[in-house]
């Protein structure tokens, strides 16, 4: 059984609510001095009100880690013209507005963090991250076949 962490335990950053670009769509901004922490183009785990979806990390024009949608499958995060956005659903659900703080936590650095509101309390699984990945694996491959 995996271990349960609250947020008390986990690091936190405080991030903003912005509109991504001149969409009405949310995205989740961390602050730049946290890009070291979310990882530039990764999919990661992204745990809203204790369901785990799929987030993909990017960065904007000032270096800041940002969060656009959280879908329910890694390829959906990576191309999300056929998913359901679960932040969408979340913020909705919570009444935020865009410029409200947020707060996300470092479940397991560089694969699972949990996204919470304002006054919010939240328990995580920690599942721990595979050692190999299909994607480690493919990485892998192609470093042995080029040498």
């Amino acid at each position: 059984m995996a271990d349960r962490v609250t947020h008390e335990t986990c690091t936190t950053y405080d991030a903003t609510l912005e509109r991504a670009g001149g969409t009405r769509r949310p995205q989740v901004v961390l602050p730049a001095d946290a890009a070291d922490e979310f990882p530039d183009g990764e999919v990661v785990r992204l745990v809203l009100d204790g369901s785990e979806y799929r987030a993909q990390v990017r960065s904007d024009s000032a270096g800041r880690p940002v969060i656009r949608g959280a879908y329910d499958t890694p390829d959906l995060a990576r191309d999300p013209s056929g998913g359901e956005n679960r932040l969408r659903e979340w913020v909705d659900e919570k009444g935020l507005d865009v410029g409200r703080s947020v707060h996300v936590d470092v479940v397991e650095s560089g694969f699972k963090y949990g996204l919470r509101a304002p006054g919010e309390e939240s328990t995580y699984a920690a599942t721990g991250k595979p050692k190999d990945t299909l994607a480690d694996i493919a990485k892998n491959l192609d470093r042995w076949v080029r040498d």
